[in-house]
Parts: structure tokens; C-alpha cells; sequence
């Protein structure tokens, strides 16, 4: 079984543990065993270190990818803006005298960069790694005849030139539409799907111009698709969906109830039939239903031992 770093973030652990459970529960029947990097810290996130001091950044970010080198192993985020720093940063080490001046900063806590561990998205290791056909045929319930309207978000989509993995075209992702279709569920295509959601730095310093434009992407998802569920594999798209979607109705800025909305693989965990009290329990928006639905006795495909 491979091995691979599952680097958390801040976001999984501390406001989605559930999503971080579906982790450990998804992988290792997929072949891939997610292991803790040892003293991993925040990556650190683009409006902090990134936004004054370059190579103090990547000394930050250069450490946490030098305790997956320690180990042997490449890193996996499920966080976009991990995924995006970690990758970001290891690219910025590739020019040779940033790297000596931080390997200097690095050396007094007895560390060096080595560059030998890749940075990976958990959609890139399920997409290319595991591979649809490997998931079609872990499954325990279909989801076929349900619609999914997919929410990719933005840093696992650009700068392309500095991920190993990405999309064909990052203006017309698929990724996690076709791993959605692997469950047998039908992904319509919308207009705004490669819009922003308004999270991270929007909402926390304009909320109103954030819920503007979250607004246009539900009511482009709604109109558009008519989904039963939304699904993401960005840890921050998700707090925005599950969150805003009731701020928004109770404001009348919608006129239609919130949609459930799930981080990919929590969904494939309840189509594995995991217990949904471990890998899909906290949401401000109710999920029984959909839950309910996804492992109802009509969708069994065969039992899982």
C-alpha cells in the first residue's frame, strides 16, 4: 500500500473533523494510507507570511514539506490554499539562491529542502493515483439518478505552472466532476462553475460583497442544475456553502431551500457505507435526508465486507 503524508491544515481538523475521518476511512480501501506529518504546522496561508516576506514563507512552508521528506513521503492537502501555499512555495525553492537563503534560516533548527517530496491535492491522488475505475468498484450504494453540482475552487485550479498535477484546462475543470460520476451520479454542467465562492480573504474582510457573489453562483447552481447535493473538494468552499446558503435564505436573497453540501469525500465514504455519525456529522445545513437517500436499501449495489 502506498504511503502518503496527509497534511490537515487548519480548517479540517478544527471545524470539519468529520471531513478528515472520511479521509482515513476512504483511502486505505483504495490502496493509499494516509500517514500524520510529525509536527506539521500551518502552511502558512497567503494572507499571512506569503503577503510581506517571501523567503520566510517558504522557510515556514519549506519545514513542513521537509518533515515529508524526513519521512519518506510526498504530501497530500484537502485544503485548496494548503495545496496551493505548499505548492507554491516548493516552486519558489526551485531557484537556487532562494534556496541557500533559506536553508540557511532552516539549518539553525537543523533542517535542510531537499525538494524530493511532491505536493498533491486529494482530488489529484484519488483522480490519477487510485483512479475512477478503482473507486466505481469500491462502492456499496449507487448514486444514480441524484445530481451533483460541483464546486472545484480556485487555488487547485491556478497557477497551473506550478502544480504537478492539474486540470487539462483549468477554465473547464473536470476532475471532480468525472470522481463525482463514479458514483453513478449525473453532474450537469453550470455557468458559474468556475467562479469563486467569495471565501477566504472576501469574506473575512467584506462579508457583503462575498455573499453577492456567492449568491449569483447558488442561483446559477439552482437554476442551472437543479442538484440534489453539492459537493467540493476544498475545505474552505465548504464552509462557505454550508454556512452562507442559511444566511442567504434568511435574508431573501434565495427563494429556494439551502442544498446540502458535502466535501467529496465524505459522500464516497456513505457510498462505501461507512457510518454517517463518523464521516459526515457536522453541517449547519440538515443533511439526513440526502444521507438517508444516498444509503437507502433501493441504491445497495453488494455488501461490503
Amino acid at each position: 500500500m502506498e504511503k502518503i503524508g496527509l497534511y490537515l491544515g487548519c480548517n479540517i481538523p478544527l471545524k470539519a473533523p468529520d471531513i478528515e475521518q472520511s479521509f482515513r476511512k476512504v483511502f486505505p480501501i483504495l490502496g493509499i494510507e494516509p500517514v500524520d506529518l510529525q509536527g506539521a504546522s500551518c502552511c502558512p496561508s497567503w494572507g499571512t507570511v506569503p503577503s510581506f516576506d517571501l523567503n520566510t514563507w517558504c522557510a515556514v512552508s519549506g519545514r513542513n514539506i521537509t518533515i515529508a521528506e524526513d519521512q519518506g513521503v510526498d504530501i497530500m492537502s484537502g485544503c485548496n490554499s494548503c495545496f496551493g501555499v505548499l505548492a507554491e512555495a516548493k516552486h519558489y525553492l526551485e531557484d537556487d539562491e532562494r534556496r541557500k537563503k533559506v536553508n540557511a534560516q532552516l539549518a539553525t533548527i537543523n533542517r535542510e529542502f531537499k525538494g524530493t517530496s511532491d505536493i498533491y491535492h486529494v482530488a489529484h491522488v484519488l483522480h490519477h493515483k487510485v483512479g475512477v475505475e478503482k473507486i466505481r468498484q469500491s462502492l456499496k450504494y449507487s448514486l444514480e439518478g441524484l445530481k451533483i453540482a460541483v464546486q472545484t475552487g480556485c487555488h487547485a485550479l491556478w497557477p497551473t505552472d506550478v502544480y504537478k498535477i492539474t486540470e487539462a484546462n483549468p477554465y473547464q475543470p473536470t476532475i471532480l466532476r468525472e470522481l463525482c460520476e463514479a458514483t453513478g451520479a449525473t453532474v450537469p454542467h453550470y455557468s458559474r462553475l468556475e467562479g469563486c465562492c467569495g471565501m477566504g480573504g472576501m469574506r473575512s474582510t467584506d462579508v457583503e460583497k462575498s455573499l453577492k457573489l456567492f449568491r449569483e453562483k447558488m442561483v446559477s447552481i439552482k437554476e442551472e442544475t437543479q442538484a440534489d447535493l453539492i459537493v467540493t473538494t476544498c475545505s474552505s468552499c465548504f464552509l462557505q456553502f454550508d454556512m452562507s446558503q442559511p444566511i442567504l435564505r434568511e435574508r431573501g436573497m434565495i427563494d429556494f431551500d439551502p442544498i446540502p453540501t458535502f466535501y467529496y469525500t465524505q459522500v464516497l465514504a456513505l457510498a462505501m457505507g461507512f457510518d454517517p455519525a463518523q464521516v459526515a456529522a457536522i453541517s449547519q445545513i440538515d443533511r439526513k435526508a440526502i444521507i438517508g437517500e444516498i444509503q437507502s436499501e433501493k441504491r445497495l449495489i453488494k455488501e461490503v465486507a
